[in-house]
């Protein structure tokens, strides 16, 4: 504020006035010390400013009568602070928000606003805080009551990671581990060309080849064969026999085969001590010199104690029991997993080694963990299996060296998995000659990847009870739109009738191949009519009843014809697509589904 010339007044009311505003800024400092701070901070900022609001101050204790210009340069009544030493933070440290750096200050010290002189500094290595969703894995930056990904209620939770981590990465672990394995190359590694790369190479050898009806199975999941320093993450219900499937892989690749001598090959487990593996391997009949077992659950501890073996395939069961040192969090969680998994893949591609990890999977059936992981490694495969099923089914739902349509077959016994040579037969039941048994059966043909399946389906109308349906093995909405035009544009009185749909082993029909097939089998056990049993039925019912030719149609009617079938019914559309396959069976065309009705069961 500004206050004119008082020397008109009289010396004791001049003095009176100097004491009442010394005595209010006072007041006004004592009553805000942040504030009195502050106002001290900035004076203090500049040597120069400082000097000449002394030398004001001085003159105004002397001569009350020169113009007061700020009654902030009145020295304050507390002890004034302490000057900030010039190693009190590093210089090259960010301000905090509301801070400057002042420009002519040789010593960087800062300067605090007003409004944030009691903003606390953040402390380094503070955690950081994240949401994760149990189910999914999706992250997010604060809580949700319902997953925004997966909308899954409750199943957000908090996931706290340190800002800064001591010790080692993944990256810089399997990095530091390799380095004594791989011969040093002068320069490093250099950009080559498509030519140079795969000059002198044989692609039929360099995939590590898989012995046996059971390797060959797994070959074809595969695409062909192991490729060498691939990363593969095998996923599965527990109980359904991922253990199992990897430790018989393992004594197959120690073995060696036409193209390649026998080699070691380590299966280290976290879940299992290497007796209960043992006992496990004798059980299965398993008796590989060259497959050695560790139970650890330290990757740096892994990777240091195979290096003297310089094993052919490495199996970590499993992922989520593994873990580094250096990174915060017990086994399993997201960083852990992540890690972990990019530790082995680096590893994987340096070394050349093929690696397999067992991940435990959700609830949902997906693989635990965060969602990357499938990103992260070269393929993905699911062992399916009901639970009070023998068969076991092997998918490839992510391959980065073949097709993921292909799946293996297999049959769970006493001596582990065993494949299955024609997986139609686990499908088909036992033909009676009696036709009231026959009643309510039909064959469809399904293909699933490169596998076709001959299938049937079982169908029960009971009249007379209450009209309720029941369907395992296929989509409810596909089985109600069935049934609808069964009704509509076959005149069949299905209203008050109770149904039950069932696939043959608990096989899940996706495609629309198999519409005919369950109309079929509907309308033979509501008309109490047996379907021959040399009669397979293909095609997908639209909803005008008319029929609609699917994809493969040559393959399918192949199949059929191999396992003996006299007839197949089949789209009219679809004649011409299998006329110039040359089979010893009858193809029957229809357009509707009342034209199937009316050739089958009259």
């Amino acid at each position: 504020m500004q206050i004119g010339p008082i020397s008109h007044l009289p010396q004791s009311l001049k003095m009176q006035s100097f004491r009442s505003l010394l005595h209010l800024k006072n007041n006004i400092l004592l009553l805000s010390k942040p504030f009195e701070k502050s106002l001290l901070s900035i004076r203090r900022s500049s040597d120069s400013t400082n000097q000449a609001w002394k030398e004001e101050a001085r003159v105004l204790s002397s001569d009350p009568d020169r113009v007061l210009s700020s009654w902030d340069a009145f020295e304050p009544s507390a002890e004034p602070a302490k000057e900030p030493e010039e190693n009190s933070r590093d210089e090259d440290e960010k301000p905090r928000i509301g801070e400057k750096l002042v420009a002519n200050n040789p010593r960087k010290v800062r300067v605090s606003s007003l409004f944030t002189a009691g903003t606390r500094r953040r402390k380094a290595g503070k955690e950081r805080v994240s949401w994760v969703c149990g189910q999914c894995g999706a992250t997010s930056g604060q809580w949700w009551g319902t997953c925004p990904a997966c909308q899954k209620v409750g199943t957000v939770k908090r996931f706290a990671e340190a800002a800064e981590v001591g010790g080692s990465r993944g990256a810089e672990v399997s990095e530091e581990k390799v380095r004594l394995w791989l011969p040093q190359r002068a320069g490093g590694a250099v950009p080559q060309s498509l030519e140079e790369v795969n000059k002198g190479r044989n692609q039929t050898e360099w995939r590590i080849q898989l012995s046996g009806l059971f390797g060959m199975e797994v070959a074809r999941v595969l695409g062909g064969g192991v490729v060498p320093g691939s990363l593969v993450l095998v996923g599965g219900d527990p109980g359904v026999g991922k253990s199992t499937l990897l430790l018989q892989l393992a004594a197959i690749i120690s073995q060696g085969n036409n193209f390649s001598a026998p080699a070691p090959v380590i299966y280290v487990s976290g879940e299992e001590s290497i007796e209960q593996i043992g006992n496990r391997a004798d059980r299965m009949r398993i008796a590989s010199a060259d497959l050695f077992l560790y139970s650890s659950t330290d990757i740096e501890d892994i990777l240091d104690k195979i290096q003297a073996f310089s094993p052919q395939a490495l199996i970590v069961d499993s992922i989520q029991t593994v873990y580094l040192k250096g990174i915060t969090g017990s086994a399993g969680n997201i960083m852990q997993v992540k890690e972990c998994t990019s530790a082995l893949l680096r590893f994987a591609k340096q070394t050349n080694i093929p690696v397999f990890l067992i991940g435990h999977v959700t609830k949902s059936g997906d693989i635990a963990g965060p969602r990357m992981l499938e990103h992260i490694v070269d393929a993905v495969l699911y062992l399916e299996g009901e639970r009070y099923s023998s068969y076991r089914l092997l998918r490839s739902v992510k391959n980065r060296f073949g097709s993921t349509d292909e799946l293996g077959v297999f049959e769970m016994s006493e001596s582990g998995l065993e494949a299955v040579a024609n997986p139609s037969e686990i499908f088909l039941t036992e033909q009676y000659s009696d036709s009231e048994i026959l009643a309510g059966l039909a064959v469809a043909v399904i293909v699933d990847g490169s596998r076709t399946f001959v299938i049937e389906i079982q169908a029960l109308c009971a009249s007379g009870s209450s009209p309720i349906r029941h369907v395992e093995g296929v989509r409810d909405g596909r089985a109600n739109m069935i049934i609808a035009v069964l009704m509509k544009q076959a005149g069949l009185k299905l209203q008050d009738s109770a149904i039950f749909l069932n696939v043959v082993s608990g096989f899940k029909i996706t495609e629309t191949a198999g519409d005919l097939a369950i109309a079929a089998a509907i309308c033979s056990s509501f008309l109490e009519l047996a379907i021959p049993h040399d009669v397979a039925f293909i095609g997908e019912i639209g909803l005008g009843g008319e029929l609609r030719a699917v994809s493969r149609m040559d393959k399918r009617v192949i199949a059929v014809a191999k396992l003996g079938y006299k007839k197949c019914v089949i789209p009219k559309t679809a004649e011409k697509s299998i006329a110039g396959l040359n089979l010893d069976m009858t193809i029957l065309g229809c357009r509707t589904v009342k034209e199937v009705i009316n050739i089958i069961f009259h």
